[in-house]
């Protein structure tokens, strides 16, 4: 089936208000007449209201970085005594429709598991939020030539228990740790390879109808240059750009390369 592009900028800790303004303000002006390609931007916490008036009439849709959520007698727990944490509830609240999930970041400094990652789906899930699932490998997995296995473990268990309605509409990012603000890029083979095990994965987990559905990006230094050639994958259905985000023409042109 065919499956619509979807191209997400991850700013990750950048931008201050009057950045974060001008950069989404530079984006709209690009892509204002692009409908067959879905667009989110996921600016720091602090930027989200900034950026939400300002994505009103065009074709961006609002995303997070990360939303918290813990599991307790298999509820899931978005309020209480967790200074510093913003809840999937909050996010919604705010006018976000899309948050990343288990960035490889939030795994190397955070210490968050695929439990972990699980417990926030969940609870994305109950308040209509859309989750960005992260997964990838490290260098070393990869040249130890476990990259499938490790990505199996970790779409396995951040999706554990999930309803297949559900995940259908969710989006899966594969991010070789390896790549991501190195420079380095998976080819296209290699991407490709990774992102047809994913959909397989899936199958197994789902079914073909629901596998087919979901849309896996590549998050891993995905430039205006090698886009196009990454987004004609037959399994790579978008991209979750970090560095390539922050310029409004750079993060235009990938978008532009997936139509």
């Amino acid at each position: 089936m065919a499956r619509k592009k979807f191209i997400a900028g991850n700013w990750k800790l950048n931008c201050l208000q009057a950045e974060a303004a001008d950069l989404v303000n530079g984006l709209a002006q690009l892509v204002q007449s692009v409908q067959d390609v879905d667009i989110a931007v996921c600016p720091p916490f602090l930027s989200i209201a900034t950026v939400r008036e300002r994505v009103k009439g065009t074709p961006i849709k609002l995303g997070a970085q990360n939303a918290f959520s813990v599991s307790k007698d298999g509820k899931s727990v978005m309020s209480g005594a967790y200074t510093g944490e913003v809840s999937p509830a909050m996010l919604k609240d705010a006018g976000v429709e899309w948050v990343i999930l288990g960035h490889s970041e939030r795994r190397q400094y955070f210490g968050e598991t695929d439990a972990k990652v699980n417990a926030k789906i969940r609870a994305c899930y109950e308040v209509g939020l859309k989750p960005i699932v992260c997964v990838g490998e490290l260098l070393e997995e990869r040249d130890l030539g476990i990259t499938n296995s490790v990505v199996e473990i970790q779409v396995r268990g951040c999706l554990a228990g999930l309803p297949a309605e559900k995940v259908a509409e969710s989006v899966i990012a594969y991010e070789p740790v390896w790549a991501i603000g190195t420079g380095r890029t998976a080819t296209p083979a290699q991407a490709q390879e990774v992102h047809a095990h994913i959909r397989s994965i899936l199958v197994v987990l789902y079914g073909q109808s629901v596998a087919d559905q979901v849309r896996i990006q590549y998050g891993g230094s995905m430039k205006p240059d090698n886009a196009k050639e990454l987004l004609a994958q037959k399994d790579i259905d978008g991209g979750l750009i970090g560095g390539a985000s922050l310029k409004a023409k750079d993060f235009a042109d990938i978008i532009l390369a997936a139509r």
